[in-house]
């Protein structure tokens, strides 16, 4: 399945399950060219309700085979597979992920879904991160796992992942380190272009649902934008941002919106 340009190899686990997978697995059916090839491996199957309804778990693996709390794109994704696979209603399910339990739907304007994220923190700046030139301002923000949210003049301009790779892995950042999303203006004051490098792949992916969200909050905050916002991806497509701020300084009643598409279905043997 694709998710605006973020594709993964989409597992039915009431088939199997995560114990019967190496991270050689997950790695070889990920890897392009000798593999399925995928940012990433998810598995969807019911989740903890007793009965089983309208309760999904998605268990989420990266490419090189690390584990990864949350993906927005691929939460998209897992909505509209577990909608097909008649696992939960499509028009409200729970998803529960690592990172937390989320509210989400499919959307029917086309292969789309949207998830209805917890609270999220304001970005913050990082003290002892140095920028290059051409970038304006960066913070960091946390929607299931660490983004730095870098503005720039033009993302076409950035050498994504050299630069990304840098501080993807920056000291200031904290051990794990962080996925890295680049935003520029798109022409219109709610529309906004986005590039990112993305940790546990290790290169430039084509979307990125969680960073949309964090960029989103962050152009809140430096007063560049005001919510919903669109950001344009890599592949074209569009993710949507919905959100309102707090009086604590919290972003509330938050939702990413994308595509959610089935590309193909097979059987890995």
């Amino acid at each position: 399945m694709t998710g605006s340009g973020n594709d993964f190899v989409m597992v039915d686990s009431r088939h199997t399950t995560p114990a019967d997978w190496s991270v050689e697995d997950i790695r070889a059916v990920c890897a392009r060219g000798t593999g399925v090839g995928a940012d990433g491996l998810v598995f969807v199957g019911p989740g903890s309700a007793p009965d089983g309804s309208d309760v999904v778990r998605m268990i989420y693996f990266n490419s090189d085979g690390s584990r990864a709390a949350m993906c927005g794109n691929a939460a998209l994704c897992s909505t509209r597979l577990a909608a097909r696979l008649g696992l939960a209603n499509p028009q409200r399910m729970t998803l529960e992920t690592d990172a937390a339990t989320y509210e989400s739907r499919c959307t029917s304007d086309g292969e789309r879904a949207e998830l209805h994220l917890a609270p999220v923190r304001s970005p913050a700046p990082v003290p002892g991160l140095a920028i290059a030139p051409g970038e304006r301002q960066a913070a960091l923000g946390t929607v299931g796992v660490p983004h730095l949210v870098v503005l720039v003049e033009d993302v076409e301009l950035v050498d994504v992942v050299s630069r990304g790779r840098l501080l993807r892995s920056d000291p200031v950042l904290g051990p794990a380190g962080a996925n890295v999303n680049f935003i520029s203006p798109a022409g219109r004051a709610s529309e906004w272009r986005m590039r990112t490098y993305e940790r546990g792949v290790e290169d430039e992916t084509l979307a990125c649902g969680t960073g949309a969200v964090a960029a989103a909050c962050a152009l809140a905050d430096w007063g560049l934008a005001k919510l919903p916002v669109t950001f344009w991806t890599r592949s074209a497509k569009r993710l949507e941002i919905r959100a309102r701020k707090t009086p604590e300084g919290l972003y509330d009643d938050v939702w990413l919106g994308g595509e959610a598409r089935l590309v193909v279905r097979g059987v890995i043997n």
